[in-house]
């Protein structure tokens, strides 16, 4: 008999700040990593730390997600370092909207809607695609569990705030019982 249950649970992640660093990260990568508090990270990764994100977004962007609280603080660092680049430090918490994706099966809701194998990404992989037809950027969060439906999985979705309600619907869909991708 199929699992009834949801494959995910979907949470809203709210009271994150996010900031937008273009740069040449080859100059630059020191001031910003200092100033991040994280390492720079390589092609298409992440790191993160105590609460802090920050990804490899193109080979001149990074996203850096943080608690709401330090913004301010971090936007005037970034700032600071970056002051003798040619560089954009940018607050758009507001633009975005981010998902939580819990529970049995999660990456089964991502590759329903992704063009990728959310199985196939290292721990520390991020990949920007699309959920449908918005635009996307996925990652596996930290401390969650390894590849598979292993339990205690966690990914997060990051996508335009114009488009959160479409997002949330979709993956609600998505992650309805008994639409596992398993076969019977």
């Amino acid at each position: 008999m199929a699992d009834m249950r949801p494959l995910a649970v979907i949470t809203e992640a709210t009271g994150l700040g996010m900031v937008l660093i273009r740069a040449d990260l080859a100059r630059a990568g020191d001031a910003i990593a200092e100033a991040a508090g994280l390492p720079v990270p390589d092609v298409t990764r992440f790191t993160a730390d105590a609460g802090r994100w920050l990804g490899w977004m193109a080979p001149d962007e990074l996203l850096l997600v943080l608690p709401g609280a330090d913004l301010t603080a971090t936007l005037a660092a970034l700032t600071d370092a970056l002051a003798t680049e040619h560089a954009l430090v940018q607050d758009v918490s507001d633009m975005r909207c981010v998902f939580d994706l819990a529970g049995r099966k999660p990456a089964q809701v991502l590759a329903k809607l992704c063009p990728v194998d959310p199985n196939a990404l290292p721990a520390d992989g991020l990949r920007r695609t699309r959920a449908a037809q918005v635009a996307c950027a996925l990652w596996r969060r930290e401390g969650s569990g390894g590849h598979g439906n292993a339990a205690g999985e966690v990914w997060r979705i990051v996508a335009f705030r114009s488009v959160r309600d479409y997002l949330a619907g979709i993956l609600a869909t998505a992650a309805a019982p008994g639409t596992d991708l398993d076969p019977r």
